[in-house]
């Protein structure tokens, strides 16, 4: 079958080759058609290093399809269901899971190492134990959850990660109160969604932040009621609450800079949520006295913060109310080079559709 393939980090284009095979179907295991699949910033980060990932890879961890076959013991689902791909699946019984933290269960995380995938030339791994780059996939029955038939495969997909995470920082993670005010620096897929969450919850300002005109505009139809570039931003914060600062801030860019601008945006007593992943080498600085002095709160938020399969059913609930716009989220895309080239090639053969770039 055919997949994207990364060969080494650090390169920003993909080879799509036609040579690939999923790997790992036995007892617990479901194979995948996968219909469509989104490009998460993640996805990049991974491509240039910031987030540790073992290459070859198949990029791609927000993916929807059809189950093809189910291995021994799946009982969870069957052949033809229609579900959507779950990177960071719960377990159910470590201590995260049982205190009801499920997004931090590591279970998802212990088959990262484990190929995905094969080739003449050896294995490739799927990007956070999927890879959904590709038009099958191989995971663990927990990874296939069952979606409405009236949920569209490219609605699925995004419901898959930069949705949950977005809405469920706003909405689980920092519990925005009605009324107040919010500045979200980062405006792709994740930060529009948060920017929802915020308008759902009754914020009465939402500042969209971001250095791309057109991701400013796209915010302002998404719920913003204002959009400025970076270097307006203070400036915003004087006008909107008189120099105090914001009562939420949303990072969701993950780096140590536009955190601390985060911070600094961020009023006395308010809450700092940080969204973005960043690398592991990258060190946020705060001194001991503002930490005190300011009794504000830094809330990181994974994956939403809450539980997954639950924001699934919310996210599907609130976009079938109209509550929130997820196809306009499909058009809403930044083009990235080489990627783009590269899924360009496999829309064509019909077999895998991608629906957002971000």
């Amino acid at each position: 079958m055919r997949a994207a393939v990364l060969h080494e980090i650090g390169q920003d284009k993909l080879e799509v080759l036609d040579d690939i095979e999923a790997v790992g179907f036995g007892p617990g295991k479901v194979r995948i058609r996968v219909r469509a699949t989104g490009l998460c910033h993640s996805d990049v980060s991974a491509m240039n290093g910031v987030l540790p990932q073992p290459a070859p890879f198949v990029p791609g961890h927000e993916g929807a399809g059809e189950i093809l076959d189910v291995g021994d013991g799946v009982t969870g689902v069957k052949q033809g269901d229609r579900v959507v791909i779950c990177w960071l699946p719960a377990c159910g019984t470590c201590p995260a899971c049982k205190r009801g933290q499920t997004e931090l269960c590591l279970a998802g995380f212990m088959n990262a190492g484990t190929p995905n995938f094969k080739r003449p030339g050896g294995d490739v791994f799927g990007f956070a134990g999927t890879g959904t780059f590709t038009e099958e996939v191989v995971v663990g029955a927990g990874c296939a959850v069952p979606i409405p038939d009236d949920v569209p495969f490219e609605i699925a997909a995004l419901i898959g990660c930069g949705v949950t995470t977005g809405l469920g920082a706003a909405i689980n993670t920092a519990d925005v109160e009605a009324g107040s005010s919010v500045a979200v620096i980062g405006c792709g897929g994740v930060g529009i969604s948060a920017i929802q969450g915020a308008r759902l919850r009754g914020a009465s300002q939402i500042v969209a932040v971001d250095p791309v005109a057109s991701r400013r505009e796209a915010a302002l139809s998404f719920g913003a009621t204002e959009a400025v570039a970076p270097d307006a931003l203070d400036d915003a914060k004087l006008r909107i609450t008189a120099g105090e600062g914001f009562d939420y801030v949303f990072e969701v860019v993950g780096k140590s800079a536009t955190a601390r601008t985060a911070y600094e945006t961020t009023r006395r007593g308010g809450t700092l949520c940080i969204v973005g992943a960043g690398a592991m080498d990258d060190f946020l600085q705060l001194n001991m006295f503002e930490l005190f002095f300011d009794e504000k709160r830094i809330l990181p938020s994974m994956y939403g913060g809450g539980d997954v399969v639950r924001s699934y059913e919310r996210a599907i609930s609130l976009w079938r109310s109209g509550r929130i716009d997820l196809e306009g989220l499909i058009t809403h895309r930044v083009k990235l080079a080489g990627i783009n080239d590269a899924l360009a090639q496999m829309r064509s053969g019909e077999a895998l559709r991608t629906c957002i770039e971000i």
